[in-house]
């Protein structure tokens, strides 16, 4: 029988460590009000995880929302310097509804991003920070990345309309090959174009293995600079030490009218949905009037929620009952001895209803006695 997985370190630790791996990197705190015009999401809801928006009508009679996503208010509210990078990370509670859940949720968000003149070093830099992140939540982790550059390279050669591209999006994204070869016959597309795509989608594995295969399928120019710089950033992770935990997946497509370049999804063992998303979107910017490139990946620690640290069945380490006559000094003593064996301690003069410890002490004039142990 399958073992479960449990974490090794706590939602806390993660989160601190997280934290830390960024600001080594240069990355400083982006903190956002809790509500934004509602008018923010409304317009970009398909940039967001889920398209249901908490909303309320504030004291002045503007609609408002409370904040579904972070990367929208960075997008929004950062000066965009067209000569440097600003690097932002956040932690922040996100309110919505998550897929097949009918009820609003908090969750738990961190991660980060880079805006400004964004080149393929600070793309390739994000990318890293996004593998170093899994691998601080755990050391079986997975980095899948994609090029929506190679993706829009082939489908542009076909000159689909909007509906017949999301519909072959859509299969491509479900590795369906019979949907994607039934999808091209009905658009009236070339054997060899479904072929193309065909092949594509079956593209997944460590990308020595890969890129070789990606530059045999290319069909233009476009696509063979999409390749290139996604060759680049795979240098990149393994000249950081992260190649063997990187693959190749061109079944992760994003809206292509928001992300324009590399684009990824991060994976832990025994968690069966990504953990961790992200991507280049400039066309974000453009959105917003902003002459800038971004990049930048979120962590949903809700995933993690089933591979939360296996609990102790006890509340604390060690109860304390300290007799009336005890002086305080003496207890503070006792507490601190104990405290520097590295117990976890609860001091009190009764035993209380329904906590669960593992050893019980009583502290008298006579000294420290053990009234019960348990396994």
């Amino acid at each position: 029988m399958t073992q479960p997985k449990f974490l090794q370190k706590s939602e806390e630790t993660i989160v601190s460590d997280l934290r830390q791996l960024f600001r080594r990197y240069g990355y400083h705190q982006y903190k956002m009000s809790k509500f934004e015009e509602y008018d923010l999401y409304v317009e970009n809801k398909r940039f967001l995880v889920s398209d249901s928006v908490l909303t309320f009508t504030d004291l002045d009679g503007h609609l408002r929302a409370l904040k579904p996503d972070v990367t929208l208010s960075i997008a929004k509210n950062c000066s965009a310097d067209t000569d440097t990078v600003q690097k932002l990370f956040y932690h922040e509670n996100v309110y919505r509804a998550e897929r097949g859940s009918h009820e609003y949720r908090e969750i738990m968000q961190i991660g980060l991003e880079a805006i400004g003149k964004i080149d393929l070093y600070a793309t390739g830099e994000a990318v890293m920070l996004a593998a170093g992140s899994l691998r601080t939540i755990s050391s079986d982790y997975l980095l899948d990345l994609s090029h929506m550059g190679v993706i829009t390279a082939i489908l542009e050669d076909a000159n689909l309309s909007g509906s017949g591209q999301s519909e072959l999006l859509e299969a491509l994204s479900a590795k369906n090959v019979p949907g994607i070869r039934e999808c091209c016959t009905k658009l009236g597309l070339s054997d060899e174009f479904s072929d193309c795509l065909a092949e594509l989608t079956a593209l997944y594995g460590p990308a020595l293995t890969i890129l070789p295969k990606l530059k045999e399928l290319s069909p233009n120019a476009q696509a063979d600079e999409a390749i290139a710089e996604l060759e680049t950033v795979c240098q990149m992770l393994d000249a950081s030490g992260y190649g063997d935990r990187i693959n190749l997946d061109f079944s992760i497509v994003n809206d292509m009218s928001y992300y324009n370049s590399i684009i990824f999804q991060g994976y832990i063992e025994g968690v069966p949905t990504p953990v961790l998303s992200g991507g280049r979107y400039d066309s974000l910017m453009t959105r917003f009037s902003k002459d800038a490139g971004a990049v930048g990946f979120a962590i949903y620690l809700s995933s993690l929620e089933s591979l939360a640290p296996r609990r102790s069945p006890y509340d604390v380490d060690t109860l304390l009952i300290y007799s009336p006559e005890v002086s305080p000094a003496i207890l503070a003593e006792t507490v601190k001895k104990l405290i520097e064996d590295g117990v976890s301690l609860q001091v009190q003069q009764a035993v209380p209803a329904n906590l669960k410890y593992r050893t019980r002490l009583t502290l008298t004039e006579g000294g420290l006695v053990t009234d019960e142990e348990n396994d």
